[in-house]
């Protein structure tokens, strides 16, 4: 199986410690790990900042990495940081899909796990409106009838910003994942 993982730095592996925005090793990025537990190929298209595109071209992206038996999405936290709401983030990523679905067939929705105060949520209501987010992604996948991983009970270990997974977190988000794709 080929599956193209489109999402923001956690995707990517992003690890807050380093002063130049260093990644953590593939033995401690989720898109690794998940690759080396189950075999299948995944392909990292994760992007430090990434929020959901409004112009978005699928075909580029598909054509690029054809061919690509799953398409698994996780954005919304960089909407949710610079200000959008969580059920504006979602009409965005109804959006997105709705530009993406003619084209793959098989995609699955991830819910970010949910942001905990640290040195970038410094509120309660943003952490509170993460949580939404995952309500929000989930009626959605139920409406456009895809799979859905809802990561908000996964209980991902986030560093001292309360955004970027911890190494534990990217191997708990692997892990946690593989199950959620075997009960496909």
């Amino acid at each position: 199986m080929r599956i193209l993982c489109f999402g923001d730095s956690n995707t990517y592996g992003f690890d807050p410690r380093g002063f130049f925005g260093d990644r953590y090793p593939s033995e401690d990025r989720w898109v690794d790990i998940l690759a080396r537990k189950t075999g299948w190929e995944l392909i990292n298209a994760g992007v430090n900042g990434r929020e959901i595109p409004r112009d978005f071209n699928p075909l580029s992206l598909l054509s690029r990495h054809a061919p690509v038996d799953v398409f698994l999405v996780m954005l919304g936290t960089n909407d949710l940081l610079q200000g959008a709401s969580p059920s504006e983030i979602a009409a965005r990523m109804d959006a997105f899909l709705s530009r993406l679905s003619p084209h793959c067939k098989n995609i699955l929705l991830v819910a970010p796990p949910p942001m905990k105060r640290g040195s970038w949520v410094s509120n309660g209501e943003l952490a509170a409106a993460s949580i939404r987010l995952g309500e929000e992604y989930k009626a959605l996948a139920q409406k456009r009838k895809i799979p859905f991983a809802d990561t908000r009970g996964w209980n991902i270990d986030l560093t001292f910003d309360g955004v970027h997974f911890t190494e534990a977190g990217h191997h708990r988000f692997a892990e946690k994942l593989c199950e959620r794709f075997h009960a496909f």
